[in-house]
């Protein structure tokens, strides 16, 4: 039967010498693949003291790098020692109500600008006509 750890128990073992995550309810002592690493050593340690399964979903790990894993196993985590995430809620902000009158100004000078122009045009046109007769 596999030993069970507590979060504070793997959460000591932080730093290059001496590196364990926790990735889908269980234990790794990584600190032999440190040095092996793809993305470098301080990626893994930074993972140390919380549950790290969400940073190693994340990237996208092979199915090789998954197989990898059970070399490195040495125990399972106490679920109840992991504080639960909390769902992020944006803080409350007015209602945004957009002032329609300008909207609706907008659309009206769309309308009456061009009949403007162009009532100026046959009266200019109109003026003209008369005044060379």
């Amino acid at each position: 039967m596999a030993k069970v750890y507590t979060l504070a128990e793997v959460s000591q073992h932080n730093s290059a010498k001496d590196c364990w995550l926790v990735i889908s309810g269980k234990v790794y002592d990584v600190t032999k693949f440190l040095d092996d690493h793809p993305g470098g050593d301080e990626v893994l340690i930074s993972s140390t003291g919380k549950d790290a399964t969400d940073d190693f979903e994340d990237v996208g790990h092979s199915s090789s790098a998954r197989a990898m894993l059970d070399e490195y196993y040495v125990g399972d985590i106490d679920s109840a020692t992991i504080p639960t995430k909390t769902k992020y809620t944006p803080p409350k902000q007015p209602q945004y109500n957009q002032d329609k009158t300008s909207e609706f100004v907008i659309k009206l000078l769309q309308f009456l600008v061009p009949l403007i122009i162009l009532g100026v045009a046959f009266g200019i046109r109109f003026y003209t006509k008369q005044s060379a007769a």
